[in-house]
């Protein structure tokens, strides 16, 4: 059973990462609550399946890249998106957990083809820090 809810966890985190909506947190505080996990196992799977959902949104940018340069650009709101993320970088990667905003900061890193070791580093540290950060709220 705790390989199972692992590998839900893992699986949802990804979902949840890509631009496909999911609630992996629910499921982290559950397992935390009911699934006889110890809170470190959950905290790796989740923030491995999160961050690995971010790496792919990352690719799915570089993709994008290479049809749509960034000076076709038509929209005034997009441009300014992506010249947010050239000014921060990949540190800009650390709120890569926010909801509406994570993944298209990880499209965009992807886009501007930045360096994919920091980008992961900042992805898995941002997502990371938000998952321990429901361990104490879920009374663990």
């Amino acid at each position: 059973m705790n390989e199972i809810g692992l590998g839900l966890l893992f699986t949802s985190a990804f979902v949840s990462s890509t631009l496909l909506p999911g609630g992996s947190e629910a499921l982290f505080v559950a397992l935390l609550w009911h699934g006889g996990h110890a809170p470190l196992p959950l905290l790796l799977t989740a923030t491995a399946g999160n961050a690995l959902g971010g790496l792919t949104s990352l690719a799915i940018g570089a993709l994008i890249a290479r049809r749509y340069p960034a000076q076709a650009l038509a929209k005034p709101a997009h441009r300014k998106a992506v010249e947010r993320v050239r000014c921060f970088g990949a540190p800009v990667l650390l709120l890569s957990w926010l909801p509406v905003l994570g993944d298209p900061l990880c499209v965009a890193a992807g886009w501007l083809r930045l360096p994919w070791t920091a980008a992961f580093i900042f992805i898995a540290l941002g997502k990371g820090l938000r998952y321990a950060a429901l361990i104490p709220a879920a009374g663990m």
